[in-house]
């Protein structure tokens, strides 16, 4: 494997280059002394729309992984991870992943011609954002990243809660009705398109599909911002009762669950690529502190032992961030398992960011709240690390007892109890 950046993926990382620093997303406060405010109100529209429309044109953010026949400029997971790492390094508020990493891959593996015509141009060219939702907060599980989406019951499973599917009684354009809750849905408040995860069929058909929902127009809707722990990140709850919705796809019979799983499978890629900028990030600005004049007015001991922890958290970064491309490269490999190396390393980095003595004032601690509020989020929604260890091991048989046909091992539960 060549593991050389093409002269576009450096393109990409230049186009990015100078993109704002860390900062919470427009709306968090109203004053500069919101900032200080920790429980101050999750952000209106959470990303700065000229911002995304100004990636969106340049380098084409949103439709970098997506063929050039519906829009996208075809640099594959690779040229989506270079970008994802880059945002990830400033905390850029934006619906990146929301739409280009779990949303979009989805509408062009399962939608129909007309949906994948009507969706994809748009996605690409930033005029349309698009989300993820799947009830229980359970989006590790749905990609297959902590569990097993074939075998779990994180849609319903034909039991109280979760989102139920079933289908209108007139024939409409959307032919479904929902109910249900889905709760910690990136950017589910803003999102123009949601593609809702639910369950049909009662117990003895239990299956899960997924549903697109256009918010504008749709009854029964109600979106509410949470308040989030990482503040770059905004999250939604969705209640839905009896919301008109049209089926993904043409199929009620198509393997969902399997189609999510492999989404999963490069989402890991690009999410663990994001960790890696986010820790890079957060590293470069410890050290920015530590070295600010009057910064450290320690014993030459004092600075020799910080800058040693900082050294090993460079080299955790470093290994972190060549686990990331090796997955992005090659999205059938350990996904799972470079993302939990990087949440690793972005979790361990933003603690020393916060713990380091430095200078710089109270605007560089909440620098080093936002890096850690990220690390924490993204093992809340992604993780934990030992889940997705755990089952990466599993489905690569190195816990399995016997056949290698053995290696998906025991269900989500019994795991958790093992761990």
């Amino acid at each position: 494997m060549d593991a050389a950046f093409t002269a576009e993926q450096d393109g990409i990382r230049r186009a990015l280059a100078g993109l704002p620093a860390a900062r919470p997303a427009p709306g968090t406060g109203t004053g500069a002394g919101d900032d200080d405010d920790d429980t101050a109100p999750p952000p209106v529209d959470g990303y700065d729309p000229g911002v995304w429309r100004r990636l969106a044109r340049d380098p084409g953010l949103p439709g970098l992984a997506l063929p050039t026949e519906y829009g996208g400029t075809g640099h594959g997971p690779t040229g989506l991870a270079v970008a994802c790492e880059e945002t990830g390094r400033v905390l850029l508020p934006s619906p990146l992943i929301a739409t280009a990493v779990l949303a979009a891959p989805l509408v062009a593996a399962l939608g129909t011609d007309a949906q994948r015509t009507a969706l994809l141009p748009r996605i690409a060219s930033g005029e349309l954002t698009a989300t993820l939702a799947v009830p229980g907060g359970s989006l590790a599980t749905a990609l297959g990243l902590t569990g097993d989406p074939a075998g779990a019951t994180w849609s319903g499973g034909g039991r109280a809660g979760g989102i139920q599917a079933r289908p209108a009684a007139d024939d409409g354009p959307d032919r479904w009705r929902l109910y249900g809750e889905a709760d910690r849905v990136l950017d589910g408040h803003t999102a123009d398109v949601l593609l809702v995860a639910a369950h049909t069929g009662g117990f003895p058909r239990s299956r899960t599909l997924l549903f697109l929902v256009r918010p504008d127009g749709a009854t029964g809707l109600v979106r509410a911002a949470r308040t989030p722990l990482d503040r770059t990140r905004p999250q939604a709850r969705l209640e839905l009762r009896d919301t008109g919705a049209e089926l993904l796809g043409a199929d009620p019979a198509t393997d969902v669950t399997g189609a999510l799983a492999e989404a999963g499978r490069t989402a890991a890629a690009l999410l663990a690529a994001e960790a890696v900028g986010s820790a890079a990030g957060a590293l470069e600005r410890t050290l920015g502190r530590l070295r600010a004049p009057g910064a450290h007015r320690a014993t030459a001991d004092g600075r020799g032992a910080a800058e040693h922890r900082l050294a090993d958290l460079y080299v955790r970064v470093q290994e972190a961030r060549s686990a990331a491309y090796c997955a992005a490269w090659n999205p059938a490999a350990a996904g799972g398992l470079a993302l939990a190396q990087a949440l690793e390393a972005l979790r361990t980095t933003a603690a020393e960011a916060v713990q380091l003595p430095g200078g710089g004032g109270p605007g560089r601690e909440r620098e080093a709240r936002l890096y850690f509020g990220r690390a924490a989020a993204a093992e809340l929604l992604f993780g934990p690390v030992h889940r997705l260890r755990d089952h990466a091991a599993r489905r690569a048989g190195l816990l399995a007892e016997g056949v290698p046909g053995a290696a998906t091992g025991p269900g989500p539960a019994e795991r958790v109890g093992a761990v």
